[in-house]
């Protein structure tokens, strides 16, 4: 009887356990000890379970950022995927689940169901329109080297405004262009309109044009370009040292003091700034490297380094 007793007294003092409370001490702080394989009550020390199983995930996070992300089953979302990549996706290998080939039979029905279901992924017309929107946007952004933010950051303003029916009477490529050099200024990302236009199906005409309507449609405000921004760009490609480009920072910051980049283009600025910089350091480059790497005129070139040898007062190196 004693030991019916003493069995059904643990029975009771495990379930107590489960539901929070530990039996000798009555508290509420319990603890699970994964490297030890055991459940402890943190006031009294006494151990409620043994042989406990970790049901966590087999991955670590080390920041709230980490956890964000890896929490998750399936792959990430994707803003630059029409449907987000929530889809089902079916392997374009004819191999079944254990990495055997597949019979002619079974690839001749597995490549029929690749048609279906391409073709049920894009029935409808913004399906369709957001596909090619965002494959424009990943051919222009692996041409430049933009990195994943710029093209999530287009493909978020280009998805608004579809919804808000903007691509109306409008191309798709000219529109996803400009999203994408709105996401360049966004992110401050050093790309101009000549750079993006050269790789693009639209002129810079008609990108200037699509992107000053997008920017006043969707009432977005994007702050003028920084001159600062181009110098470590054009300076790398023109190989020039460290202290060269920061003179030339300095001469751009002395301009804006004085207000003399007011309506100038930042690369032309950019550009001059560093011409006159490398003269003073003694690290000559002409004016065609110079009007090349940062895709101005040479006329452009001269004038922004006549201005900001007057204007700042500099002698001629």
């Amino acid at each position: 009887m004693s030991n019916v007793k003493t069995d059904r007294q643990e029975t009771l003092a495990q379930k107590k356990s489960l539901e929070g409370d530990c039996p000798s001490c009555g508290k509420s702080s319990i603890v699970r000890d994964y490297h030890q394989n055991i459940t402890i009550c943190e006031n009294c020390g006494r151990v409620l379970r043994e042989d406990i199983k970790d049901m966590g995930p087999e991955w670590r996070a080390y920041n709230q950022n980490e956890k964000n992300e890896r929490s998750r089953g399936g792959p990430p979302v994707s803003e630059t995927i029409h449907d987000k990549g929530l889809s089902t996706q079916i392997d374009w290998k004819d191999r079944d689940s254990r990495g055997n080939s597949l019979s002619p039979g079974q690839k001749a029905k597995i490549r029929r169901m690749r048609r279906w279901h391409k073709s049920t992924k894009l029935s409808n017309q913004k399906d369709r329109n957001l596909s090619t929107a965002f494959s424009e946007i990943d051919r222009i952004s692996s041409q430049l080297g933009l990195p994943r933010k710029v093209r999530n950051i287009a493909a978020r303003v280009y998805r608004e405004a579809v919804d808000r029916d903007l691509i109306r009477g409008h191309s798709i490529e000219g529109i996803s262009t400009a999203t994408l050099y709105l996401a360049c200024r966004k992110a401050q990302i050093p790309r101009t309109l000549e750079e993006i236009a050269e790789v693009s199906y639209v002129n810079k005409n008609e990108l200037g044009k699509n992107y000053r309507y997008i920017t006043r449609k969707l009432d977005i405000y994007i702050p003028p370009v920084n001159p600062v921004n181009y110098v470590a760009r054009f300076g790398s490609e023109l190989d020039l040292s460290g202290e060269t480009r920061t003179k030339a920072i300095e001469l751009i910051k002395k301009a804006e003091e004085k207000k003399i980049t007011l309506g100038k283009g930042p690369a032309g600025t950019a550009a001059g700034a560093i011409y006159l910089a490398s003269k003073i350091a003694g690290e000559n480059r002409t004016q065609k490297e110079v009007a090349e790497v940062a895709n101005v005129t040479a006329v452009t070139l001269r004038n922004r380094y006549r201005e900001l040898m007057e204007e700042l007062d500099i002698d001629n190196p």
